[in-house]
């Protein structure tokens, strides 16, 4: 009884402000959880008008929430890929919260995997006029530099790679990692010699436990890391664990096909998101940043 008394008052000022955020008649506590996240509390929380779908942080994380929240709008504008609507982002009591709509899950196909690699490639054709983006935001947990720059080459080796080997050495993964890295920054041009990118709209974070058919088997992306960027990040990042087939790539290449040296340049930008799992979660990707490292140098 005493951890009841304990809990409620915390759940009741959540309620009234999600209920506040959102302009709807919020139930006064959750659901269910949803799993998924690694990073974030996430929730099914009633409402008059439907369920909603709540991610829940602590305070200090609200910047975090609001720079997703504006990379679902950003991705929205581009009238691609579904993403799932914003409904609000704010603090309620010591929780910091991001609403969302619900979407309900429905079976994944090979049309709707080929769906998304059309509507990604109609994404892509959205660009900017310079690399980055208006805002930082983050890349899990991991802050995500976006500060604006012409030069495709300097922002990635300066705003991804350099910042990720700098965080490996604080958390100790330094010595070679950090000498390879070195290296490998110096001579990122070489990957760049033939191709010029374009500042597309990238989802930034596309794995395969961030995209999603929906109850009518439309494909769906969320967890965004939005910044406008090389293309080809996005497409590589969906080849570091799984979770698309042959006809996401076909229906991708026909609608706008990769440059030659994608390949190589595939590793160059994965090696960027596993030195972030190694910052994020540990010693157990040094080995594969080492060899992706090693791999780039021959």
């Amino acid at each position: 009884m005493a951890r009841q008394e304990r809990v409620e008052p915390r759940l009741n000022s959540l309620a009234a402000a999600l209920s506040a955020a959102t302009g709807r008649h919020v139930a006064s506590g959750p659901e269910s959880g949803v799993g998924g996240g690694s990073i974030n509390e996430c929730l099914r929380w009633p409402s008059r008008e439907g369920p909603l779908f709540v991610k829940l942080a602590a305070v200090d994380r609200l910047p975090m929430f609001e720079a997703e929240a504006d990379g679902l709008r950003e991705l929205a504008s581009a009238e691609a890929v579904r993403v799932p609507r914003v409904l609000g982002c704010g603090v309620g009591g010591d929780r910091a919260f991001l609403v969302l709509e619900w979407i309900e899950s429905g079976r994944t196909s090979t049309r709707c995997e080929a769906l998304l690699g059309e509507q990604l490639a109609r994404q892509h054709r959205v660009v900017a006029g310079e690399f980055g983006w208006h805002r930082d935001n983050t890349i899990g947990s991991t802050p995500q530099h976006n500060d604006p720059d012409r030069d495709w080459v300097r922002f990635f080796t300066q705003r991804r790679l350099g910042f990720q080997l700098s965080l490996a050495a604080r958390n100790g993964y330094g010595g070679r990692l950090t000498d390879r890295g070195a290296l490998l920054c110096e001579r990122v041009n070489a990957f760049f010699e033939r191709y010029r990118p374009v500042p597309s709209l990238l989802h930034g974070d596309l794995w395969g436990g961030n995209w999603a058919a929906d109850a009518s088997g439309q494909p769906v992306i969320f967890d965004p890391a939005v910044y406008f960027g090389d293309r080809e990040a996005d497409i590589a990042m969906t080849r570091l664990f799984g979770g698309f087939g042959a006809s996401f790539y076909a229906a991708y290449e026909a609608a706008w096909p990769l440059e030659p040296g994608a390949d190589e340049r595939c590793t160059l930008y994965n090696l960027y998101h596993v030195l972030n799992h190694l910052n994020l979660f540990g010693g157990g990707y040094l080995g594969q940043a080492q060899r992706m490292i090693d791999q780039l140098l021959v």
